[in-house]
C-alpha cells in the first residue's frame, strides 16, 4: 500500500498534480492538504475510476497531521506563485522567499512528526533555499535522511529536452536525455548540452546562448505569456508527477531509473566528491533512484566544456548564497 500526500493540493500546481497522482496506478491512497478547498478537490477527483482512494484535509482539527500520517511520499507544491502579489512578469523566486519558506518549514515540521520515514519532494520555490530549510528542520527533529529528501528540478530537464528537440528536429523531447545540474533558478540552472543522449546532437554556436537562457528563464516566458495572471503550473505539475512516478517505480524495484534532483550531496552515495568540487552541499545532479531513494549521485562534471565551466562558476556563486539563506532562515525564522 502506497500513501501519497500533496501539500498545497488546491493551488495552480497542486490541482493538476493531484489529478495526475490520482491516475497513477502505483498510488493506493491519495491525501490532499491545503488551507482551502481540499474537500472539494478531493470530491471532484474521487469520481475518477482509478485505484487511489482520495481524501481532502484542511488545517482545522489537525488536518495537516491527519493528511500526512504514515505517508510514504509527500509532495510539496504549497506556496504562492511568482506573479503574486503584483501580477507583474519578472517577479523573482527570491521575492517570495519569506512567505514560501515559512510555509515549507511548517509543513516539514508536521511531516517529521507523523511521517518521519516518508520520501519528501519539495516543489515550493525557491527550491535552492526551501530544500536546505527542510533538511535543517528534519535534522533538528532527528529524522533527516538525505536519501529521502529531493528538490524537484525536473521542469528544467523537461524544458531542456523540449527545446533541444525543437532545434534537433525530433518529434518529442522524450527521445532525448539532457542533463541539467546546479540549482533551480536563473543562472544556477546549468544545462549540459555537451552530454545530450543519444550522442550526435550538437547545438549551433549561434543558438547556444539563447538556448541556455531559455532553459534558465523559461518560467519568465510563461509568466509573460500569461500576462501576469499565472506562472508555470501545468508544466510544473507534469514535472512533479514525472519525478514522483519514477521514484515510486524505483522503490518498487525497477532498475536503471535516473533523474536529476537537488539533494544534500554529503548524505548521498557518490555525492561528497561533487560537493567538494562545487563547494555546495546542496546541488542537482543526475540521481540513480532505488528502494532507498537517492541511491547514487552521478558525477557529470568531468567532461564539461569551457562554456559549461563558465556557467557552473556563475551557478555556484549564486547557489551558495541561496543555500546559506535557507539554513539561516531555518535556525532564525522571522518573528511574527
Amino acid at each position: 500500500m502506497v500513501k501519497a500526500v500533496i501539500a498545497g493540493a488546491s493551488g495552480g500546481i497542486g490541482q493538476p498534480l493531484s489529478l495526475l497522482m490520482k491516475l497513477c496506478p502505483l498510488v493506493d491512497e491519495l491525501s490532499l492538504y491545503d488551507v482551502v478547498n481540499t474537500p472539494g478537490v478531493a470530491a471532484d477527483l474521487s469520481h475518477i475510476s482509478s485505484t487511489a482512494k482520495i481524501t481532502g484535509y484542511l488545517p482545522k482539527d489537525d488536518g495537516g497531521k491527519a493528511a500526512m500520517k504514515d505517508a510514504d511520499i509527500i509532495i510539496i507544491p504549497a506556496g504562492i506563485p511568482r506573479c503574486y502579489p503584483t501580477g507583474k512578469p519578472g517577479m523573482t523566486r527570491d521575492d517570495l522567499f519569506k512567505i514560501n519558506a515559512g510555509i515549507v518549514k511548517g509543513l516539514i515540521e508536521i511531516a517529521a512528526e507523523v511521517a518521519p520515514k516518508a520520501f519528501i519532494l519539495v516543489i515550493s520555490n525557491p527550491v535552492n533555499s526551501t530544500v536546505p530549510i527542510a533538511a535543517e528542520v528534519l535534522k533538528a527533529k532527528g529524522v533527516f535522511n538525505a536519501q529521502k529528501l529531493f528538490g524537484v528540478t525536473t521542469l528544467d530537464i523537461v524544458r531542456a529536452e523540449t527545446f533541444v528537440a525543437e532545434i534537433a528536429g525530433k518529434k518529442t523531447g522524450s527521445e532525448l536525455t539532457v542533463p541539467v545540474i546546479g540549482g533551480h533558478s536563473g543562472e544556477t540552472i546549468v544545462p549540459l548540452f555537451s552530454q545530450i543522449a543519444p550522442s550526435g546532437i550538437t547545438i549551433p554556436d549561434d543558438k547556444y546562448d539563447a538556448l541556455v537562457n531559455r532553459v534558465q528563464f523559461g518560467g519568465d516566458e510563461v509568466v509573460k505569456a500569461k500576462d501576469g495572471a499565472g506562472s508555470a503550473t501545468l508544466s510544473m505539475a507534469y514535472a512533479g508527477y514525472r519525478f514522483a512516478e519514477k521514484l515510486l517505480k524505483a522503490v518498487k524495484g525497477e532498475k536503471g531509473l535516473v533523474e536529476p534532483s537537488f539533494v544534500y550531496l554529503p548524505g548521498v552515495p557518490g555525492g561528497k566528491e561533487i560537493a567538494e568540487k562545487t563547494g555546495c552541499d546542496f546541488f542537482s545532479v543526475p540521481i540513480e533512484l532505488g528502494p532507498n531513494g537517492a541511491e547514487k549521485a552521478t558525477n557529470v562534471l568531468g567532461n564539461i566544456t569551457e562554456k559549461e565551466k563558465k556557467l557552473l562558476e556563475a551557478c555556484t556563486a549564486g547557489l551558495k548564497d541561496n543555500i546559506t539563506k535557507g539554513v539561516t532562515f531555518a535556525h532564525n525564522p522571522p518573528q511574527k
